[in-house]
């Protein structure tokens, strides 16, 4: 650590304190704000990633080390096998799952909670370059999904997640409570539901 000499810092803080201001030149996000002042850019933040293999508890520790509450989920091949969120993971399944295979929680692993690629929807990131905020977030909110996937085409004929939307990061951008809609309560709408 030599070549990194230490930062010269105050012993200590006194007199009045404040926090600084944001400046103008700060984007606030508003719902007309572009859609990609919310995504999380993988070309720019590390992914939080599982594999199928990890246990329902080991993916809950990583989820709260990154302060995130979704892993993508690469198989061995480094490829999406889907997703698990918080929700997969501290809910109901897990617990079934145990007590029906007569184990312990801790044996639980992801592959078992996920939802595999195959049931996932994205947006294509050509279309969210064009999009706002709030296109972002009615479409999630019809979907009734917390997050979404950004894809793009790789190069070889095939698509790479691009980026990740999360219901709760764009609230906490927009500085308001966004929730989803509640479960389908009408027939038409179960129907409609089932048949998507």
């Amino acid at each position: 650590m030599s070549s990194y000499p230490a930062l010269a810092s105050r012993t200590a803080l006194r007199g009045p304190v404040r926090l600084c201001r944001l400046t103008d030149d700060q984007p606030r996000t508003a719902m007309d704000s572009p859609a990609l002042q919310v995504m999380t850019d993988l070309t720019r933040v590390a992914a939080a990633v599982a594999s199928p293999a990890t246990t329902v508890d080991e993916a809950n520790h990583s989820m709260m080390r990154r302060g995130v509450r979704m892993l993508l989920v690469l198989d061995d091949q480094e490829l999406l096998a889907g997703i698990v969120t918080a929700t997969d993971l501290m809910g109901e399944k897990p617990v079934t799952l145990a007590r029906e295979r007569g184990v312990r929680h801790a044996a639980i692993l992801v592959a078992d909670v996920m939802t595999p690629t195959q049931r996932l929807d994205a947006f294509e990131l050509r279309s969210v370059q064009h999009a706002l905020v709030g296109h972002v977030v009615a479409s999630l909110q019809q979907k009734r999904r917390h997050h979404a996937l950004v894809t793009q085409p790789d190069g070889n004929g095939g698509l790479e997640v691009r980026g990740i939307f999360s219901l709760s990061q764009i609230a906490r951008q927009l500085g308001t409570p966004l929730e989803l809609p509640d479960a389908a309560d009408s027939f038409a709408e179960i129907e409609a539901a089932l048949a998507h």
